[in-house]
């Protein structure tokens, strides 16, 4: 946890201060292009959570590790502008003029930057990190980590109040973030006293909030309740599909469900759910343009999913070795490739008829529907992830210490785990 705290500060550190540096060679005058009042810049600290920890496998390889982080860092760049402007009504970067742009948030010149820079930090800055923590007492390591985390929360805290407008309901954060811009001066005088003055000199902030018209259109556009339809439904055609494509090519019948309740593939329905989010703006595009961007944001995709069920499950779902062209048993070529295709088959040609068919259900129906999969999933989703760590501990002889992991113990015992998740094997 001290090692996630501090790549995180560290990085959001020099992100602000390589994003000072180059606005203030760009507009001739010092200036603070942080969101926060310290001298911090999330979009760069989260990254580079990102990248350390999705793809230290492959850090040998040059190639892989530049291309996934520049796509990583580029979704998470786009989806920090994206909330930013729902949520505060403005846009604070815009690459229209760039080519290459998605939206205007992101674009390949940048990319390129931020692959470039994901390479350099997981092969080299990262190790230096974790050899001076390691050199500093527990004692000091821990004082200075709670204390870091709690001014990093009250900051963000602050922050988001003020692109709400509601920083005069919080006079203590308000405060806090006053008196925290005050002495941040002292040690970098790049920092402004008030973040509306530095934001406004960082990005000429284009307003873009309209006056909203409510409709009567249940989930209209690509809003959140048409995501939730699309994630449930992604999630059981991906399941069904992945169970008739098992019996056509390997002659059996088996669960390639991600869950203990209902056939449902996890990876299947956040897949459709964020390539509608990501790509929807360019649905007009050319099939080669959307080919290119399903196969390397797909191929990334599942490649985070493998590391992410590995390190919190102990379990390998899905191993491609045997297959030709695979990165780490993660993600082959053809399977890429089949990403890309299913970009192309999707926005072109499903999603405009699903669009249509869910806004045909009533809101107020609609609504009501979404609250209670989004619910019972969540509850699916917890039942399953410690239904998988109790599977993991029993392997190794591990009782269970308390009622809950009894009754997990009970209601999904080996066998039935062993049916669930036929495929999962031992990540050791």
């Amino acid at each position: 946890m001290y090692q996630i705290l501090w790549i995180f500060l560290f990085y959001s550190f020099a992100g602000w201060l390589g994003e000072s540096v180059w606005g203030a060679v760009k507009k001739k005058k010092i200036i603070n292009r942080g969101f926060l009042n310290g001298p911090l810049c999330m979009v760069y600290g989260i990254a580079a959570l990102g990248i350390t920890y999705g793809f230290r496998d492959i850090k040998d390889s040059w190639i892989f590790l530049f291309l996934g982080a520049a796509v990583v860092s580029s979704i998470i760049e786009w989806i920090a502008g994206k909330l930013i402007e729902g949520v505060g009504g403005s846009r604070w970067w815009d690459y229209s003029n760039y080519k290459g742009n998605l939206d205007g948030y992101v674009c390949l010149r940048f990319s390129c930057l931020w692959g470039a820079f994901g390479v350099v930090g997981l092969k080299y800055v990262n190790p230096l990190i974790t050899h001076i923590l390691h050199n500093i007492p527990e004692l000091p390591l821990r004082i200075g980590s709670i204390f870091a985390l709690i001014v990093l929360v009250i900051d963000a805290l602050g922050s988001y109040y003020y692109l709400m407008g509601t920083a005069s309901r919080h006079p203590a954060i308000e405060q806090f973030n006053q008196d925290l811009t005050k002495k941040s001066n002292r040690i970098n005088a790049w920092i402004r006293k008030r973040i509306e003055g530095r934001v406004q000199k960082a990005y000429q902030r284009k307003e873009v909030a309209k006056e909203k018209v409510k409709s009567n259109v249940f989930a209209e556009g690509c809003s959140f309740h048409k995501l939730v339809m699309l994630f449930f439904i992604g999630a059981f055609l991906g399941d069904i599909i992945e169970t008739i494509f098992c019996r056509l090519t390997a002659g059996v019948w088996m669960s390639r469900s991600s869950v203990v309740w209902g056939p449902f593939s996890i990876v299947w329905g956040l897949a459709m759910a964020f390539a509608t989010l990501l790509l929807y703006n360019q649905r007009g595009k050319s099939d080669g343009s959307l080919f290119v961007a399903g196969t390397i944001i797909g191929g990334v995709y599942e490649y985070l999913c493998s590391v992410f069920t590995e390190i919190c499950f102990g379990k390998v779902f899905w191993d491609y070795s045997h297959m030709p062209f695979n990165l780490g048993g993660r993600i082959n070529l053809l399977f890429c490739f089949f990403w890309g295709f299913a970009a192309v088959i999707w926005l072109k040609k499903l999603y405009p008829l699903m669009s249509i068919l869910i806004e045909k259900i009533p809101k107020k129906t609609g609504v009501i529907i979404n609250w209670v999969l989004i619910l019972f999933m969540i509850v699916n989703v917890i039942v399953s992830g410690s239904a998988l760590v109790r599977y993991s501990a029993r392997e190794q002889e591990t009782k269970a210490g308390n009622a809950y992991e009894e009754w997990i113990d009970e209601h999904f015992d080996d066998e039935r785990m062993q049916k669930i998740y036929p495929n999962a094997l031992d990540a050791s």
